[in-house]
């Protein structure tokens, strides 16, 4: 039996507005891309790792640490794009979308996501999340929130708290966690699909997939995202990395 090849892709732009030239900002003596690649390139599973970039700074700055990077188009409204013209350069069965501003990333579940998809062909499209216990999280529009079926199918995903604890007994909020794993076909697909109301209405785009009647397979992990998303961040990611 042939081996599917799973792809790694991380998107990453150099026009972030809160934080801009985020992807080559300095964390303990290497650009935040590099920590991202390297942590992705400890993955068991992921055959390759790939920097999708519009931005020929972070081209070379990929390549200057030994990395792989392919230049896309800079006209993409979406990372979601930026993967699909990756997709269409680079082959591979399964494609995993990892968020470019995870320094802290853990290479574990990025194994179970891509384990789930080799395990699982009917799934064509697999997400992570971890519980949310944090009251000022579950009430942040930031931070994303996703309840699922009782076979770990998403069933929704929302900015607002899901569930409503109108009954305290067994309620559990999930955070969802922006790492995307899609068999290439179906990234190809959705990529190609409208914008839908719900993802219009949300801002999420994983809604696109739920509205036009796919399944999202939700993976369970301990493992809770730290995002540099503004200056604060940063300062705290350079702390935790500078020890």
């Amino acid at each position: 039996m042939v081996e599917s090849s799973v792809i790694g892709m991380i998107p990453a732009r150099l026009a972030a507005t809160r934080l801009p030239n985020k992807p080559l900002l300095d964390i303990a003596g290497k650009p935040m891309i590099q920590w991202v690649y390297e942590r992705a390139r400890e993955s068991q599973y992921l055959t390759d790792v790939v920097v999708a970039t519009p931005d020929e700074e972070i081209l070379n700055c990929v390549e200057s640490f030994g990395g792989k990077a392919v230049m896309t188009s800079a006209g993409h409204k979406s990372g979601t794009d930026r993967l699909c013209e990756a997709a269409r350069k680079l082959g591979g069965d399964i494609i995993l979308n990892i968020q470019g501003d995870e320094p802290l990333l853990d290479s574990v579940s990025i194994d179970l996501l891509a384990k789930t998809m080799l395990d699982s062909p009917e799934v064509l499209m697999a997400s992570l999340m971890c519980t949310l216990d944090d009251e000022a999280e579950i009430d942040d529009p930031a931070v994303v929130k996703v309840i699922t079926d009782i076979n770990g199918y998403a069933l929704y995903f929302s900015r607002s708290r899901i569930p409503y604890p109108r009954s305290t007994e067994n309620a559990v909020t999930f955070k969802h966690i922006g790492i995307y794993a899609y068999k290439r076909d179906f990234l190809l697909t959705l990529a190609a699909l409208d914008q839908t109301p719900l993802e219009k209405t949300e801002s999420l785009e994983q809604l696109r997939a739920l509205e036009n009647g796919y399944r999202i397979k939700m993976v369970q992990t301990d493992f809770s995202p730290t995002s540099v998303d503004t200056p604060e961040d940063l300062e705290r990611v350079r702390r935790i990395l500078g020890q």
